[in-house]
This record gives structure tokens, sequence and C-alpha cells, in this order.
């Protein structure tokens, strides 16, 4: 290995600015624009790397008596400066760069990852930063980078724990790294498609029949197409299209089955190599699309197990290698496999199932969950309820795979995206690139097929692929829709549209219906607010997203039903009974008011947790403490101990006289909404909004500016040490605001102020205090307000100050299953870390039923986790996917769990609530600890809706299904 691999020290040596300040991303821009002009795009010159450490001149080999050495180009020093502030790395020369640090495990593999976007933004973009020095002669060696490749490869494999936690990162990274002379054909087909398109736009429709199911007769439709605007296209264009014929006619090229043989010269006398030319026997001659897919996705399985087992690095590669050339074939072939009946299709499914994990898109213990062995009875039929659970596990798998993709990259494909807009299509060309894409095709055929059995048909415009799309929660809205398929954090939405997103934002304000890609998980907070608010909500499929891309901007109805049907329509399509659905009043009635009667704000001293309870809420605190001080009570050793500020302690210091006002700060708050009622006669929502606003900025910043009362502070003080046992200071402790507004019958509230996570320092908790305190008069928590409740000027926080739990997963549970609505089942999300679950992460979800099993309805699937170090605040830490993150002891207590707070919570409150709760909780080695609970709030409106039960299809789910029936 030290033959190829050069010490870091060459690489960062020769820099002679010295710069630790980030590179902000215009100058990082204005970089990639220079060195696309420059003949040396970003290398600065080219020097002999000689085995000793030395350097020599282009015309001065190293001499033999210390090695070859090998030669390149060395970057210019602001490159070498970019890698040191901000971690980019642009035109990685690989004989130039040491294993370890291109592996980049400290931050999660990027240099590695930035590797293959920077070969993919240079197939789209004519070499990218390297327009001009793609032609630097000797500035890369091909036979050295794919000799260091191999090398690199044998280093890495060696180690069991990197092949078991990134299988599916290392097996792409070899799709894209030099090491057997082998190059992605399917990745540069799509690349010069999209390149053709965006100069001659009349391409398009073939760029997408390209970019979506490629077939070999696409390669007569491209040679027609030059044929037919040849006085169009410029000579340059024309090549352009040459150039692409030549890449399909390799990439359709058939896989020379028998040449496997040479890539397994280390497998002989292997049990997995004995499999190998098993399949090369079986497999030289064959023409039927159905065995050649059956026997390659099940040795692509077979390969995936075996990989593990092996020891040799080689092997390992070998074996790797014969995956990708499996995938290959798959890919190939599968638009060859015609099925006719249900039969064919669910066994063409199950098969492309297998290849899928075999070729590491789901891990194999999520595949073992998802069951798609397909178990028909003996006389070949399967219920309609039976037919629909194999869809729904087979669909899941289409999007868990989607998932793995976006989890491994879209982290660097954002911090790209920020100065390189093409980088976002990098996640795409990789889903297009998989067999997923052709087990996703399989799945909408059986989709479209139990639509038509059950009745239970989407209406989406004049989208493709109707069956992509799946209700989440039904409601209906009226808007306008907004396609966004970049990233989602700089969106500034409206309350009266209709958003489609890749993944939702991390701080959704008001919208009226939303529909996502990665739905996260059914219990995020996002998705609590929407469910609560009668929100019509969503998931799709990438291709449904782009194919409502054309109706950007276009005035929509858009409805989800109680089944998860979807309509979606052009307003001028909308019938009356539709229309009806928005007259004003009926919109006006919607709203509800806080309940302020009995809450006292004479209580101006700091109680402590376990002097709280239920019957507390919306009196002396808000929901969040006054339901932990009950579980504390039913729960003591699994709740921490606490202190509560009331809302007595917000109002007597709102009380205080406000800076430059002549008023107090309640005062202040209250005249504001005087004024807006007023300004209600002359002026427009957007005008009052406006004013409303601009006044709560100034109240925010106050409040944050405010002091604090003497005798409150040293109750603080005492409190803290006398409650949680140490000085405050001495114990990290989470600030959550806790309001009267939360948790009401009808309006949910969930993570509209702020929480403030470990916090150890005494003047930041002092600070953070009054941050919470400010909370509720930000934008998006006062537009929720304003849109659901009719007295949002009664808003009163109060804190509940608790001590961290550096849990090692955390979570939601909610008594009632969601995906089933059966009253009976729960629902179970979580992920590592603290805070899992609610802020919207891919989390690991499950079914819990209640005649007892689980089932697992989406993997974990984040990159990033909290820990909360003693010493405060939070530190990221990166996740894989090679474990669950429950185990069977975690969803057993759980269940237990579950059956006590269903039985006791009423019994204890005295209350007559009947419906589920919302449970937040963490394991600390496999310690359970509850850190909140809230009634489970539904929106009564959309659940009874006459409009939405219209169109809810009555599906008989014991209806028999032939599985010998024609499927067209």
């Amino acid at each position: 290995m030290k033959k190829y691999i050069v010490l870091s020290f060459f690489l960062l040596g020769f820099s002679t600015i010295v710069c630790s300040q980030s590179v902000s991303n215009d100058q990082i821009k204005d970089l990639i624009s220079t060195y696309k002009n420059d003949v040396r795009g970003p290398y600065k010159d080219i020097r002999w790397f000689c085995t000793d450490g030395s350097l020599r001149q282009p015309k001065d080999p190293c001499p033999e008596n210390i090695g070859p050495g090998v030669q390149h180009a060395r970057y210019k020093d602001a490159v070498v400066n970019l890698g040191k502030t901000n971690h980019i790395y642009l035109g990685q020369i690989l004989a130039y760069t040491d294993a370890a640090e291109f592996w980049d495990v400290k931050h999660n593999h990027s240099r590695l990852k930035q590797y293959q976007l920077d070969k993919y933004l240079r197939t789209i973009d004519n070499g990218w930063v390297n327009q001009k020095g793609q032609f630097y002669r000797g500035s890369i060696q091909s036979e050295d980078e794919e000799v260091w490749g191999i090398e690199f490869y044998k280093w890495l494999l060696a180690n069991d724990t990197n092949l078991k936690q990134n299988y599916f990162l290392i097996r792409q990274s070899l799709k894209d790294i030099p090491h057997s002379g082998d190059d992605n054909v399917a990745q540069l087909m799509r690349s010069q498609s999209k390149v053709i398109s965006d100069v001659i736009p009349e391409f398009m429709d073939l760029r997408v029949k390209i970019h979506s199911l490629p077939e070999a007769s696409d390669i007569q439709k491209v040679e027609n197409f030059k044929q037919a605007n040849t006085s169009k296209i410029s000579i340059a264009n024309g090549k352009k299209i040459d150039e692409l014929i030549a890449t399909m006619t390799l990439f359709f090229k058939p896989v020379d089955v028998s040449a496997l043989a040479k890539q397994t010269t280390a497998l002989k006398n292997t049990e997995i190599g004995s499999k190998i030319n098993g399949f090369i026997s079986s497999n030289s001659d064959t023409s039927e699309p159905s065995k050649l897919i059956e026997e390659s996705s099940q040795l692509l399985y077979d390969i995936r197990e075996a990989v593990i087992t092996e020891t040799s690095g080689a092997k390992r590669l070998q074996l790797l290698d014969v995956s990708l050339k499996l995938e290959e074939i798959v890919f190939k072939t599968a638009q060859d496999w015609e099925t006719e009946t249900v039969d064919e299709l669910l066994n063409k499914i199950c098969y492309l199932g297998l290849a899928t994990a075999g070729a590491g898109y789901v891990e194999l213990s999520e595949w073992q969950e998802l069951d798609l062995g397909v178990k028909p009875s003996e006389n070949k039929t399967m219920t309609l309820d039976e037919l629909t659970q194999v869809l729904e596990n087979a669909r899941r798998q289409v999007e868990w795979s989607s998932s793995m993709v976006k989890a491994n990259y879209q982290h660097v494909v954002d911090q790209y995206t920020d100065f390189e807009p093409l980088a976002y299509g990098f996640i795409d060309d990789k889903i297009r690139g998989s067999v997923a894409l052709h087990l996703g095709k399989a799945v909408s055929d059986l989709g479209d097929f139990i639509a038509k059995e059950s009745s239970l048909t989407n209406k989406v415009l004049d989208v493709p692929n109707q069956s992509g799309f799946r209700g989440l929660n039904p409601g209906y809205a009226l808007g306008e829709l907004v396609v966004v398929s970049g990233s989602p954090e700089d969106i500034e939405v409206s309350s009266n549209k209709i958003y489609v997103f890749q993944r939702s934002p991390s701080d959704l304000k008001p919208i009226a219906g939303i529909a996502t890609v990665s739905e996260g998980n059914m219990v995020s907070h996002v998705q609590l607010l929407a469910r609560n608010l009668g929100i019509p909500n969503a998931a799709l499929s990438d291709d449904n997203l782009q194919s409502l891309l054309k109706y950007n901007g276009e005035t929509v109805f858009y409805a989800v039903s109680n089944k998860g049907n979807i309509i979606m329509k052009l307003e001028k399509d909308m019938t009356e009974s539709e229309r009806a659905l928005f007259v004003k009043k009926e919109r006006k009635e919607g709203k509800i008011a806080v309940p302020i009667e009995k809450i006292r704000l004479d209580e101006t001293n700091i109680l402590n947790l376990r002097s709280v309870d239920a019957s507390d809420s919306g009196q002396l605190c808000g929901p969040k403490a006054a339901n932990l001080g009950q579980l504390k009570k039913m729960f003591p050793d699994k709740v921490v101990e606490g202190l509560v500020i009331p809302f007595g302690i917000f109002k007597s210091h709102m009380d205080q006289q406000m800076p430059d006002q002549n008023k107090t700060y309640w005062e202040f708050l209250n005249a504001m909404f005087a004024k807006a009622e007023q300004m209600s006669q002359d002026n427009s929502d957007a005008e009052i909004e406006a004013y409303q606003l601009s006044q709560l900025e100034i109240l925010r910043v106050a409040i944050k500016k405010m002091p604090m009362k003497p005798e409150f502070l040293l109750e603080l003080e005492n409190d803290f040490k006398s409650i949680l046992g140490n000085e405050m200071g001495d114990v990290p402790v989470f600030l959550r605001s806790d309001t009267n507004m939360e948790d009401l019958k009808e309006f949910t509230g969930a993570g509209l102020n702020l929480t403030l996570f470990n916090v150890a320092d005494k003047a930041k908790i002092i600070e953070g205090i009054k941050d919470v305190w400010a909370s509720p008069y930000t934008e998006r928590s006062f537009k929720w307000r304003q849109k659901y409740l009719l007295n949002p000027e009664n808003v009163f926080p109060s804190i509940l100050v608790i001590p961290s739990v550096d849990v090692d997963y955390s979570g939601v549970l909610i008594t009632k299953g969601i995906s089933n609505s059966n009253d009976n089942d729960l629902t179970v999300a979580f992920s590592k870390g603290a805070g899992g679950a609610v802020d919207g992460q891919s989390a690991e979800t499950y079914l819990i039923k209640n005649e007892g099993g689980f089932q697992l309805l989406a993997p974990a699937r984040e990159s990033y986790f909290n820990r909360l170090p003693i010493t405060g605040g939070m530190q990221k830490q990166t996740s894989t996917f090679d474990d669950f993150v429950l185990n069977i002891q975690n969803i057993n207590e759980i269940r237990d769990l579950a059956k006590t707070i269903r039985i006791a919570i009423p019994k204890e409150t005295n209350s007559d609530y009947e419906g589920a709760y919302d449970v937040e909780l963490g394991f600390k080695d496999n310690k359970l600890w509850l850190f909140q609970i809230r009634p489970f709030v539904e929106n009564k409106k959309a659940l009874s809706s006459e409009y939405l039960e219209s169109i809810t299809p009555k599906i008989n789910k014991s209806k028999v299904i032939l599985l010998l029936k024609n499927i067209n």
C-alpha cells in the first residue's frame, strides 16, 4: 500500500495559505468558475512523488534505488485550503490520498462521497471543475488510480466492521472508484442524455424515457430523433448524440455471463465460488428473462450473505464485483420479463425484491421483516386484504431503498448544492441506476391491479403511476400548488398554498396541504399537526413529484380520504359540492378557544414536579409539566426529578415596565391585539399580519433582554440544588416550553414552541428561560395559533426544567394503530440518541399488534443523532443501519407500559377521555424513561366529513382473487 499512497503531509504541505475561517459558498462558486476556465483546473503543477517522500520535476523520474514513485498533479493552494477550512475536496487524485483519510470516518465518509459526486458532476457538466483541466496531460495517471483503488479496497474490506456497517456505501463506491477497468456506463448514459436535453429541449421526452426505464429500442429512437432534426442540430450537438448512441449500445450489450469466471479466480474451492460457477453453467446460453433474473437475484443475495463470512479483502472485492455484474444483468433484463397473471407479477416482485436486498438497498434483516415470499393457498387464490398486504410491503421496500440512497448521500449533496445546484440531481441519478427502479415499476403494476379490484383509485390530475400516491392524513384544501424538487429549507411557505416536497422542512409553518417523497415518520411534530388540524397529507414517489412539476403554480383542489385515496384536480374542474367546502363561514367555525377561566396567575413560586399532576394543567402550568408530574406519581422510577416555573412567574415578569414603551410588556402585547382588531375594518389580512409580526418581533427581543426578578433567581438557585441535587451549572437540563395552548381537545400545538436541549451553564439557563418565554411570539408559533385559535393572545408559557438523560435511543409511542386505524394496536417510532422521532427524523417505526407480534413499518434512515455530554450542548454522532434501534425486550416493555397507561391514566386523573395517548420516551442501557404524555388529538371534522366519506370507497377485504387472473 505504501507504494501507492502518499502521506497526507504532501497534500497539505504545499499550501502557503494559512486560514481557519470557512470559505463562503459564493467564494466557492467563484473558485469553481475560475477552475472551469483554467487549463490546469484545480491543479497547479505536475511532480514525481517518490517512495522515500521526495518530489522531483516532471522530466526527472524517481531513481530506481528509491522506488518507481508516481507522477500526478499537485492541488492549487486554494484547493488545499478549502479542504482544511470547509472539508470540501475538489478534483481529488486518489494516488495523492491516504486511504484512511479518504475513507474519512470522522466526517461520515464525506471524502469518498465527494469523489463520487465529483465524478457525477464531471459527466453532466463537461468535466465540471476540470472543463479545461481534463486535457492537462499527466495530471492524473489512470493506471495509478486503478492500482490505488485495488489496494484501497483490499485494505478497507479486510475490516469486518467496515463491511457490516457500510455495505451499501462500499458497494456503490465500487461503481465510481477505478479498480478493475470498468466504468459506470449506466450513469454516463443518463448524464449524456441530460446534457443533450439541456441544449435541445425537444429531446426531453427521450431523456425522460432513458432516465426512467431505458430499453434497447431507445437506441433507434435516438437515431430517429437525430435524423428528423438534422437541420436544427449543430455539429457539436450531433456529436453529443452520437456519443450517447455509442454509450447506449455498450450499455445494452448483453452481459457475458461466462466472463464472470475470470473475476472469481480467488474464490476457487469456496462454497460461494461453486454457486457462481453453477450460475455461469446454467445461464451462459439463457434467453428466458424470468429464469435469468430469478437465478441472478438469488445469487446476488447469496453473495451478500457470503461476503461477510469471507476474511480476505481480495476475495471480498471479487465477490462485490460479481455482485455489481449481477445487478447489471437484473437491471437490463427486468423490462424483458413480461408478466400476464397476478401470480407471475408476484413472483417478479419477490425476485426483484430479493435482488434489491442483495444489492444493499435494504439491510438483510429489513428484507426478512418484509416477508415478500408469497404463500398463496392451494387453490392459487388470495383475498384482497392479503394481496394488499403484499403490495404495502413491496411498496415499503421501494421507499426504504430510496431512503437508503438519501440517508447515505443527502448531507454531502446538500452541502454541494449550496454552491453547485447541479449536485442535487445526484441522488435521483443513483436511484434511477438501481435495480429498485424496476421493483418500483412492478409494484406500481400490482397497485394498479389492486386499485381496479378494490375501487380504491387515486385521481391525481393526469400524472402517470397513480398508485405511487398514498394518503397519510385525511383532509381537503384549495390553493396554489407549489412543487419543490430541491431542498425545502429556504422555502418561505404560505398558509393558503399546497406544497409537494422531497421532505418536509424542519420548521414548517402553517400550510393548506402537503405531500412528501420522504415521509419522515408518522409521529413527528409536523405529521401530528397535520393529522390534528385536518391538513391533507400524502406520500408520493420521486417520479410522481417530477410529474407534478408542470402544474407548479396552478390552483388545485386536493383531498385525502379516510382510507388514503387521493384526489387532485384543477380549480376549474371542481364540483359544486367541492366548492361549497370552502365557504368562509365554515372555515371560521373550525377555530377553537383556549380556555383561561381557571388559570391561576397568583402562583409565583417555583414548583417541585412531584407536587403537580394532571389537574394542574392549564391552571398552574402547561400539560407537559402537569402530565409528567402525574407520571412521576405513577411511575416514580421511570421519570426524572424536575421543577416547574408556573404561568404566574411569567406573568409577574411581563407586568414589569417595558423599556421605551411607557407600558408593561403585557400591556404592549394586548395593545397590539387591540389595534389589530381595529385594523380589521379597513386593512387586508396580510397587512394586519405584517403589523402583528413586526410588533411581536419588538416584544420578543425585549423579553430576551428582560431583567429577571432577584427573588425569582434566588429561589431558582435554591430549588435547583434541593430538587435536582446539585448546583445550577453542574447539572445539564432541558428547558421545555409548556403553554396553556397545547394539548387542547382539538389542538395539539406539538413542537410549536422552544425546547432547549442539555443546557449546563448557569448564565445560559437563565437566558434560556427568557428565550423560552419569548418563543410563543415567533412567526411560526404565532401563525399556527392565529390560524386555528380564536384567542391567540391568551397564551401563557410555563417552563418544565428536567435533568438531561443521555438516552441511547428515544421516540414516540401512540396508543393507537395509526396505519390501520385500530384503537387496540400501538404505533412506535424511535431514533438513536436524544430527541428521536419528534423532529421528522426518518425513524424506525413499528405497528405493535394487540393480539401479539409487531410489524416493521419503516427502518431508521437517519445518518446523525444527538448525544448529550455532561458539559452541556449536543454532540452529533454518525449512525449506521445494520442493526435495529429497538430490541424485543424494549418492544415488550413498551407494550406493557401502554396497557398500564390506558387503564391507569383515566383512573388516576378522574378523566372521561377515551382517546389515544402520545408518549415521548427513551431507553438508557435498556432502562425506560418517560418524558411526556399528552392526548393524541385527531381532527374529528376531517374524520367525519361527509365529503371525505363520499370519496372513500367501501372495500370488500375478503374478496377472493384468483392468482391466475390476467392483470391487464
